[in-house]
């Protein structure tokens, strides 16, 4: 049965993020809010979160996970990038946008994409989650929470708990959150490609 953590949005209770943490550190799946929905996370070096994840999205082994961020300067330890990428992500981060890159040797081998060595990285921007990166001091292994067969990413706590009851191990409810995923740009080709447009503003990346 998933614990349920109800958080202050703007403002979230410093006991309630040491516990979501300690959860994390002890190998558990965390369902949380974003900027841009619901999203699973775990650490990065669990042994079970990647598994865990694939089997509630029912995703195969080609995948891009999504390591979120608390910051620029972590964000760029975990993949390469060159001088106009750099530019232009720092520009749009934090923000509902997820970046396809290629992943640098801090970037465990098993959550990279198995042939093109990427991965995908984010920063959003929310309050909850940044609160957690912050107390956790590392990235969160993740993936936006669209279950099988739906079309669109899960928004409600409540409706988090009731679904995945006994998937996740917590559910940390922070009111109203984004309704709609990130908008993907792959830049592991050298220039920016729009993948999926979502609830950032794509026209930046076109």
């Amino acid at each position: 049965m998933a614990r349920y953590l109800d958080v202050h949005p703007t403002n979230p209770q410093p006991r309630s993020i040491a516990q979501v943490v300690a959860m994390l550190r002890d190998d558990a799946l965390v369902a949380y809010p974003t900027d841009s929905s619901y999203a699973l996370g775990a650490r990065i070096g669990s042994p079970t979160g990647a598994d865990r994840i694939r089997s509630i999205r029912r995703l195969d082994d080609k995948h891009h996970f999504t390591l979120v961020c608390s910051d620029f300067a972590q964000l760029g330890q975990l993949v390469q990038l060159d001088n106009s990428a750099f530019r232009a992500i720092k520009a749009a981060t934090p923000g509902a946008y997820t970046f396809i890159l290629p992943a640098t040797r801090e970037v465990p081998k098993r959550l990279a994409h198995p042939k093109k060595k990427t991965v995908g990285v984010r920063i959003p921007d929310h309050p909850v989650v940044q609160a957690i990166l912050r107390e956790l001091g590392e990235p969160l292994l993740s993936s936006t929470l669209i279950l099988p067969g739906a079309e669109a990413p899960m928004t409600e706590g409540w409706l988090v708990k009731e679904e995945l009851d006994h998937l996740v191990d917590a559910v940390v409810d922070a009111g109203d959150c984004g309704t709609e995923p990130t908008t993907v740009v792959d830049w592991s080709e050298g220039a920016p490609e729009v993948v999926r447009v979502g609830a950032g503003d794509p026209s930046r990346f076109e």
